[in-house]
């Protein structure tokens, strides 16, 4: 079976723009979050959001951008960088064997409010600010492939903030099969009034922080942002000298089928879900070392987070360590379990963990070792990614770090 390996890292988020900047933000424990600035927050009981402030789509887009949603633009960036850091130039021997596959959760929502502000107003709808066309999701893949004359296989994934982690999940089938030789997988979501609105109806929130497995944790921060990796097949990455971050070994899906918003509360789908990528990495619970968690901050869901861990690695559960790098930049939604997958590369690549943030008091419903506050120093071997979404959505990945020949 084809070994897929992870050849390009590339970062659009609230915590800098790029593999470097983004990865010395969060060792360092910076935070993205803010007061919004894109709308105004005065009708909500709460105000804080985490927006990308150092993206130009000048410098990565080369198609012409003026109707394209600010997710498409996202992405593209993310690709680029990607692309660049892999060595690859984008120019194909055979565009048929480049796949393209990104998640999103909301597609491009500003499209929609424009046209909703505009027909509130009695304006004109005129393009493109009000082209209610161009929200659906499909556009965002689209879009990454008329840039990157990608004629492989296209798709969308929206399975909101689990949608990453199924985009790579996917590419990872495409190159086993030998459908593709290269994926340029991920996922972006803007910033935007919809979510944000929801959320806030939800009460989920926080007023202050995001305290991801805290005692005090009162909700997540809605933030926006694009990740993508390159995966490439291993042999041929490998031939052309290539640098291998990580290599994907497998993945689990599955589906709580329990409620909308709310998870199983014993963790079924959780537990699942990192049961199946465990399976099809060939691994068990003794060989993961690190956990990148979905970690929201929401007092339910970290809970049955910790439950789920329980259930799959037992005695050890309190041990692994296991932080929420959302507690930074808040929570990207569909770009989320995409851009830690690639800091889940990073640390095993770099022997470092990033730390869960603004960490005050032990909770016990979440007996883990979420890694507070400070970075550690560590070579992780072999690391899962968790995501958990709405709809009881469910994708753990696991990867592993390329060991010397």
């Amino acid at each position: 079976m084809k070994r897929v390996a992870v050849t390009g890292l590339g970062l659009v988020t609230p915590v800098g723009t790029g593999r470097d900047t983004f990865w010395t933000s969060i060792i360092e424990g910076r935070s993205g979050v803010a007061e919004v600035r894109s709308f105004d927050t005065s009708d909500y009981h709460v105000h804080l959001g985490a927006e990308v402030d150092d993206f130009e789509p000048e410098a990565y887009v080369r198609q012409d951008f003026s109707q394209m949603g600010r997710a498409s633009r996202l992405a593209i960036g993310a690709v680029r960088q990607a692309l660049d850091d892999s060595g690859l130039s984008g120019e194909w021997d055979d565009p048929r064997r480049v796949g393209i596959c990104m998640g999103t959760t909301s597609g491009e929502p500003l499209f929609v409010e424009a046209y909703n502000d505009a027909k509130h107003r009695s304006e004109p709808l005129t393009a493109p600010k009000t082209t209610f066309g161009r929200y659906p999701c499909y556009w965002i893949a689209s879009h990454v492939a008329a840039e990157f004359d990608s004629q492989g296989p296209c798709m969308v994934i929206p399975t909101a903030c689990a949608a990453g982690n199924y985009a790579i999940a996917s590419g990872f089938d495409w190159i086993r099969s030998g459908v593709t030789e290269v994926v340029l997988a991920g996922g972006a979501d803007a910033f935007s009034r919809i979510p944000y609105a929801g959320f806030a109806r939800l009460g989920a929130i926080a007023p202050d922080c995001c305290r991801p497995f805290d005692r005090n944790r009162k909700g997540m921060i809605p933030g926006e942002g694009a990740g993508a990796l390159v995966l490439e097949e291993w042999s041929a990455a490998r031939a052309r000298g290539a640098t291998i971050y990580a290599e994907v070994l497998g993945y689990g899906l599955s589906c709580d089928a329990h409620h909308m918003t709310a998870a199983h509360p014993e963790g079924e789908g959780a537990m699942q879900a990192m049961q199946g990528a465990l399976r099809s990495a060939g691994m068990t619970s003794d060989d993961v070392d690190y956990i990148s968690a979905h970690g929201t901050g929401t007092p339910t869901n970290d809970r049955v987070e910790a439950i789920a861990l329980t259930r799959v690695f037992g005695d050890r559960a309190p041990n692994v360590p296991m932080s929420s790098i959302k507690s930074m930049l808040g929570h990207t939604m569909g770009a989320a379990s995409a851009i830690e997958a690639a800091t889940c590369a990073l640390a095993l690549s770099r022997g470092v963990i990033p730390p869960t943030m603004n960490y005050e008091e032990s909770d016990p419903e979440c007996e883990v070792d979420c890694v507070p506050n400070e970075a550690r120093e560590t070579k992780p071997r072999v690391a899962l990614n968790n995501a958990y979404a709405f709809g009881g959505n469910n994708a753990s990945l696991c990867l592993g770090r390329v060991e010397a020949a």
